[in-house]
């Protein structure tokens, strides 16, 4: 990955109404130490987190993201991101990934350990080449993810919908889903239903019906995924939220893990399950999903 361009933001309270936030962005050298052995985002993954697509120096679906930072912010304790300060740094981020695809990250730590302020820091890097995911699609496995479905509502402690920078667990899964021979991973709630990707949204087609599991099982609300159900019903598709078991998984027409920066990755095979694959209708989605979308 090759990183274009950070920026270190001191954080203005909500009720800041300036409309120029440039003296509160600084500038730094992305390959260059940038953070304080006390930042809570490296010791603790205490913080939140953003990654935003970035095609032909257009960043899509900006206004999405801000309002799951705010989000992640308000289930964290987190001060209350200035969604006009951030929208002002990722535009300055754009402007330096030029040509192609790249990703913006948006970063929202505690801060120091025992500081007075946290830490907010916005980045962009080239994007992974994600073609031959797009065209060939990828195997998954199904993933216990030690927790029943009605857990995040019961715990809401456990910060299951926000987009933390805790992301150990979900790289473990993905290691342990290489190790079975499988490209990626979806979880599966201990009781037997349906959850999400380690980072992605699952969506699956039932006829001219597209489904993802309903977000009341401590699932992280897609960007991608909510923004393709609108395409979808452009075309005349029905969607929908649903409860599933992952007994269905192995009947589906279709099924697709998107993300913001990978797209739309159609899924061959689920266990020892073969899924149909449509690649024209895959070249379509992701045609959409690379098209400028604010």
């Amino acid at each position: 990955m090759a990183w274009r361009f950070a920026l270190m933001i001191d954080p203005v309270a909500v009720e800041d109404d300036r409309t120029d936030f440039a003296d509160t962005f600084t500038v730094i050298d992305p390959s260059a130490p940038a953070l304080t052995v006390g930042e809570l985002s490296t010791q603790r993954g205490d913080g939140i987190f953003e990654s935003i697509g970035v095609v032909d120096g257009h960043p899509q679906e900006v206004q999405a993201h801000l309002e799951r930072l705010a989000h992640s912010a308000k289930l964290c304790d987190l001060p209350t991101p200035h969604l006009e300060q951030w929208r002002q740094a990722v535009t300055d981020a754009a402007a330096a990934c030029g040509a192609g695809e790249a990703v913006i990250k948006l970063i929202l730590s505690r801060g120091v350990e025992h500081g007075p302020a946290p830490t907010a820091w916005v980045t962009a890097a080239e994007a992974s080449d994600f073609a031959a995911a797009r065209r060939d699609g990828i195997r998954v496995v199904t993933l216990d993810r030690g927790y029943a479905i009605d857990v995040p509502a019961r715990a809401p402690w456990l910060l299951l919908g926000a987009k933390t920078l805790s992301y150990a667990v979900n790289m473990a899964a993905i290691r342990e889903a290489k190790s079975r021979g499988a490209d990626d991973a979806v979880f599966v709630s201990s009781d037997g239903f349906v959850l999400e990707a380690p980072t992605a949204s699952l969506i699956l087609r039932r006829g001219d019906t597209f489904v993802t599991p309903a977000p009341n099982g401590g699932i992280l609300h897609g960007t991608t995924q909510l923004s393709l159900f609108d395409h979808l019903e452009s075309r005349g598709f029905e969607v929908a939220y649903d409860t599933i078991p992952a007994s269905d998984l192995s009947a589906v027409d279709g099924a697709w893990l998107v993300s913001s920066v990978r797209l739309a990755a159609p899924v061959v095979a689920i266990d020892a399950n073969e899924i149909p694959m449509d690649a024209a209708f895959t070249a379509s989605l992701n045609d959409y999903l690379l098209s400028p979308r604010d």
